[in-house]
């Protein structure tokens, strides 16, 4: 039996601007960012190799953020985002994105889980963030380095088009004007 932190959720959605949106569902364009100061500061203990061990800075891997669940109220929470990614597929999705970021990061670790929220994670730094960031829901893919670097630029990765498990879909009530 998987636990549920590690078993993929049924549908992914990542909130943000129409034209980024786009541009991940035509082309699978995504990217991979180092974490945020707040996250850095959320937590090491007992984690799970590679993600995170007393040696290694926290800030030492790229994620990918996706919330488990559709909340209007997201919108509001990532400002200037009128539109959502809605992935059909996780499954599919999930390895698309793992051979995608092996392919640019070939000698990176790649994994993914939900977030743990005011708690430490078996799986480290990465996947903890603080309770207020808890209405978000966070399945997060994350990919650290194998030799002991500094990560802090973003890359950019192509998966090709997600068109056949993933849809967009814009805020509740609001009308998708000049839109396709």
């Amino acid at each position: 039996m998987a636990i549920k932190q590690y078993q993929r959720p049924p549908k992914l959605y990542r909130y943000s601007e129409w034209q980024w949106l786009e541009r991940s569902l035509s082309l699978g364009e995504f990217r991979l960012r180092p974490p945020l100061e707040e996250q850095r500061d959320a937590g090491h203990g007992g984690a799970i190799l590679p993600f995170a061990t007393g040696r290694t800075p926290a800030a030492n891997y790229l994620t990918l953020s996706l919330a488990q669940s559709w909340d209007d109220a997201l919108f509001d929470h990532f400002p200037g985002s009128d539109c959502c990614l809605v992935v059909l597929d996780v499954e599919q999705f999930g390895e698309r994105i793992h051979r995608a970021a092996a392919r640019l990061l070939p000698s990176w670790a790649g994994i993914d889980a939900a977030v743990s929220y005011g708690a430490a994670s078996p799986l480290g730094a990465a996947f903890c963030k603080t309770k207020r960031h808890a209405p978000e829901h966070e399945w997060l893919f994350a990919w650290r380095p194998m030799q002991e670097a500094m990560v802090r630029n973003p890359v950019v990765i192509r998966i090709g088009s997600i068109e056949d498990i993933a849809e967009l879909r814009v805020r509740s009530g609001v009308q998708a004007v000049g839109r396709a």
